[in-house]
């Protein structure tokens, strides 16, 4: 009996990374142009990121696209030496692509992407859905789940949302964020911004709020996804704060701050 690739282990190679096959259909373009088409990809970890890459095979890369580099990145990926620079859409895109020095991902090629770097792809889509900032991570997961939980919020004291009627999202190595309905939020507390970020499993949250009142508050601490992805449809609309800077207090236990890495971005 042969076991199916996505059931085996994830693979190591001397030089510290981490390798297992996806069964995903990835295509990303640059300047409008489709550079990898690929139902053969591989996730990649490097040992200083927590999230993974792709590598692709050569033959499902628009290699013709590519051009040895010009200023080769030497040491920005593991042991790599290997750079191209991309040509598409009209502009030269320096260092966009690079190969892994490992035997095991010999004849494939890795791309950068544009919005987190500044080079490489800037649209990346796994089947037929965009996908942000990264690939997501096969041994994570994030589930957005209501609840009945009472949860209050305070801020330097203030108490500025209590609810019963919470969506707990559970994302993996991090602390549970909890979703609050829009009313039960004192939003005039706060002041719009206009701060957006992406997330590969949640989408776009484009709309952000800090505390007016002042003190040792970061800017930014509330946010929504006002159009979330599918998986984590629950969240729509519904506002969330970093637990890392306020006061949490659910079913009547006040939660520690934790130390995230978001914790250092937080400071003000």
């Amino acid at each position: 009996m042969t076991t199916h690739p996505a059931a085996r282990a994830m693979r190591a190679t001397p030089e510290g990374l981490l390798w297992e096959p996806s069964e995903r259909w990835v295509r990303a373009t640059a300047g409008g142009v489709t550079v990898v088409d690929s139902r053969h990809p591989l996730l990649v970890w490097e040992p200083r990121l927590p999230v993974p890459q792709y590598a692709f095979p050569r033959e499902e890369v628009r290699t013709d696209l590519l051009r040895p580099a010009r200023n080769p990145l030497t040491g920005r990926h593991t042991g790599s030496t290997v750079f191209y620079d991309l040509e598409a859409g009209g502009e030269v895109r320096p260092d966009a692509a690079w190969t892994f020095p490992a035997d095991d991902l010999a004849g494939h090629i890795a791309f950068e992407w544009f919005p987190r770097t500044g080079t490489g792809l800037d649209r990346w889509y796994e089947e037929e859905e965009e996908i942000f900032v990264h690939p997501r991570d096969p041994h994570t997961r994030v589930d957005a789940v209501p609840s009945s939980r009472h949860v209050r919020v305070e801020i330097e004291g203030t108490a500025v949302a209590d609810t019963r009627s919470p969506v707990l999202l559970f994302e993996t190595s991090l602390p549970t964020r909890y979703y609050l309905p829009r009313q039960d939020v004192r939003l005039d507390l706060f002041e719009a911004t206009d701060h957006s970020t992406r997330c590969p499993y949640k989408g776009t949250a484009d709309q952000y709020w800090s505390w007016r009142g002042g003190g040792a508050v970061p800017p930014d601490v509330v946010w929504s996804y006002p159009d979330p992805l599918p998986a984590v449809a629950a969240i729509r609309g519904r506002l969330a704060f970093f637990n890392e800077a306020v006061d949490l207090t659910v079913d009547g236990e006040r939660l520690p701050r934790p130390v995230t890495s978001f914790s250092a971005s937080l400071r003000t």
